[in-house]
């Protein structure tokens, strides 16, 4: 191991009084899902969870030249603990901090990863994203932020992806496709080509509801682009890894189609949206978990696309 990049770390843990945890290998899931490619599954809790800033998958994949961060968590606490088992596993070093989209729970813990001296990469929508939400994510998530936070405490991307893109991490590309608007406004896939593992951000929801931000007919559009890709290994935002692109969308497309053609007719019959919210989907078909929590803003937010269509 790099003896003078560790207790560089380490420093800077003593720095933001965060310590770390007695035991990593219990406090912090990890999981080779492929040759490489390493998986911290995250929980299913609501927002409004003690455990908040560790609800999304998030992990690192390893090349023979250096490492890439694929997303990093809710909170500068959970970016170090993702630093910390790095470092358990290599000592190579981080060259890209890639992003899959704006949601704190994927980028928030950026912060931790400032003295690796990476690459924040990043969909080309992102960076105006981050201006637009710094101060909203200083107010809501001060305390995910570390001891003293500000608005610069919140990182952005110095990559803008607006095209398919490769990185090399020596001997293992990656590849990147930015995609319109879908689950949000700035969504980006991964892909170790080495392995055909991909890391598909909150574009894919297992187990848990998807949350709906972008643009519900969007989403529907690019799923029908993910099931063409040749991958075999499919890594969520949420919920567990599978080997089949089908198996991994047809609870969230069915989802989503119902979503749409239940908010539709709610529309034709006249209904408000208060009223298709008791009414779309109201049986949670998908069985969801935290359906209750999320599906009302899914109606709502669907509804307001759709009713001057």
């Amino acid at each position: 191991m790099n003896i003078l990049k560790y207790l560089t770390a380490f420093a800077l843990l003593i720095i933001m009084n965060l310590g770390f945890a007695s035991d990593p290998e219990q406090d912090f899931n990890l999981k080779e899902v492929s040759p490489g490619n390493f998986l911290h599954h995250g929980k299913h809790v609501s927002i409004d969870n003690v455990q908040h800033d560790d609800i999304a998958n998030i992990g690192f994949i390893i090349g023979d030249r250096c490492i890439a961060v694929i997303d990093t968590g809710g909170s500068v606490n959970t970016g170090i603990k993702l630093l910390q088992r790095i470092r358990a596993v290599s000592d190579k070093p981080i060259c890209y901090v890639i992003n899959t989209h704006i949601h704190f729970d994927h980028l928030l813990g950026n912060k931790a990863f400032i003295v690796e001296k990476p690459e924040y990469v990043g969909h080309h929508h992102l960076a105006v994203e981050v201006e637009q939400n710094r101060e909203f994510f200083l107010e809501r998530f001060k305390d995910d932020l570390g001891p003293n936070p500000a608005t610069t405490s919140v990182i952005g991307p110095d990559i803008l992806i607006d095209e398919t893109t490769t990185l090399d991490l020596g001997n293992r590309s990656l590849t990147l496709i930015a995609y319109p608007v879908s689950h949000s406004h700035s969504d980006l896939v991964v892909i170790d080509n080495k392995t055909g593992t991909l890391w598909a951000g909150d574009l894919i929801f297992r187990e848990r509801i998807p949350s709906l931000t972008g643009n519900l007919i969007g989403w529907l559009k690019t799923i029908e682009e993910l099931l063409g890709l040749t991958v075999k290994t499919v890594i969520p935002g949420h919920g567990t890894e599978t080997n089949s692109i089908i198996d991994a969308t047809e609870q969230l497309q069915g989802y989503l189609q119902r979503l749409l053609d239940e908010t539709r007719l709610a529309i034709a019959n006249g209904l408000f949206i208060n009223e298709a919210i008791e009414s779309v989907d109201k049986n949670n078909h998908s069985n969801w978990l935290l359906f209750e929590y999320q599906h009302p803003t899914n109606v709502s937010k669907a509804y307001t696309e759709l009713e001057w269509e």
